[in-house]
């Protein structure tokens, strides 16, 4: 299981013996933590909110970053922070396998253990001053939601924020309070949502993303895109006939990292680390990878 919440069949075993009640010099040690609140996305995605025991945040994230998760006898996987706050940090993770299957069984109160952050999260030194668009795809706003959310709570440092996000179904639309109620009264915030197919009920924007952002013919800007592969690759030479700059189209690639530190070597492609080069990268850097990734 990885952070974007395919199916990479990478869980491992997670030993309970071995877990902190406190930060630990060792990346590898997870810290117990509980889990303070769920929220149900869609039928097979919630959002967790978890805490350490004594209440506060497991560690302070930068958008983008990673953390590591656990339960007792069944493994640990990565998942992007989709959020954080005061005292508390966000996974969304979809129940794909055993280990997300077990933690959809899981109740507010419940242990957890939680190692991180991984990765280099998003550049917000780069972003600052500039026009923002956020595209997602289905389970895919959850890492790109980190940097919105950062944006919003620094709202002065940024300029425009457009944000292009579809899913299968209506059912399928992850942070739907977001969506529909706190993002569309920040200032200077502009939101198009689609499904794929029409529907009872949906009175929105029918179609794939790939065409609705061809549609809305952005001007060149930063651009934050994730989501389901087939929505990437189809999205990209949108961007690039519209004038994009491959240094200015940023992406998360999150699949095969599992100890995140550099030390087992599954995420390595090429010259890169994922774990320690990314997970964010830009197109610019990408197309020197090998074609696998």
């Amino acid at each position: 299981m990885c952070a974007c919440n395919c199916d990479c069949n990478h869980d491992h075993d997670y030993d309970h013996n071995s877990v902190s009640s406190t930060v630990t010099s060792n990346p590898l040690i997870p810290m117990r933590a509980k889990v303070i609140n769920i929220v149900q996305e869609t039928v097979d995605t919630k959002t967790f909110y978890i805490s350490t025991l004594d209440g506060e945040k497991p560690f302070d994230p930068q958008p983008g970053q990673l953390g590591m998760l656990s339960l007792p006898d069944i493994g640990e996987a990565m998942f992007s922070v989709t959020n954080k706050g005061e005292k508390h940090i966000e996974m969304a993770i979809k129940a794909v396998g055993e280990l997300t299957n077990a933690l959809h069984e899981i109740e507010v109160g419940q242990e957890v253990g939680i190692r991180g952050p991984y990765g280099n999260g998003f550049p917000l030194d780069y972003c600052r001053g500039k026009d923002l668009l956020f595209i997602g795809g289905g389970i895919g706003l959850a890492p790109v939601r980190s940097l919105i959310m950062h944006c919003i709570r620094n709202r002065e440092d940024y300029g425009k924020l457009t944000v292009v996000y579809g899913a299968r179904s209506k059912g399928d639309l992850c942070f739907k309070e977001d969506l529909f109620e706190n993002w569309p009264k920040v200032p200077n915030m502009e939101l198009f949502i689609t499904i794929d197919k029409e529907e009872e009920g949906w009175d929105g924007h029918v179609g794939f993303v790939p065409s609705y952002v061809e549609e809305l013919a952005f001007k060149p800007q930063v651009t934050v895109l994730c989501g389901p592969p087939v929505m990437i690759k189809f999205t990209l030479p949108v961007l690039q006939k519209m004038g994009f700059a491959e240094k200015d189209i940023i992406t998360t690639l999150e699949m095969r990292m599992k100890c995140g530190v550099g030390k087992c070597g599954r995420c390595n492609i090429g010259s890169k680390y994922v774990c320690l080069d990314g997970p964010v990268f830009t197109m610019e850097e990408l197309k020197d990878l090998p074609p696998e990734y």
